[in-house]
């Protein structure tokens, strides 16, 4: 499995067809678990004041990016990625 670095981009596809770019903005260890925080490559691109929609998602062992199915990893993933951003300021 290729490793996923920050500034990686990926497409998806949404619930419309469309086509959308995702850029790895953070990648973290929770829980014996590999998740990395993505943005719209389009929103990170326009956005000067720093207030881009961030999403977490869970790498497994395949490589495939998966939702985080629940509200308490949802917590868990989300506070783990605000202590590494507020470690590198």
């Amino acid at each position: 499995m290729e490793k996923i670095e920050v500034g990686d981009i990926f497409i998806v596809t949404d619930e419309n067809d469309q086509e959308q770019e995702l850029e790895v903005l953070g990648t973290m260890d929770v829980a014996d678990s590999v998740y990395v925080a993505v943005g719209f490559v389009e929103e990170i691109a326009k956005e000067t004041t720093g207030d881009v929609d961030i999403f977490f998602l869970k790498v497994e062992e395949d490589g495939e990016l998966s939702e985080i199915e629940t509200d308490e990893e949802f917590n868990e993933v989300s506070a783990a990625f605000e202590a590494m951003v507020d470690k590198e300021q």
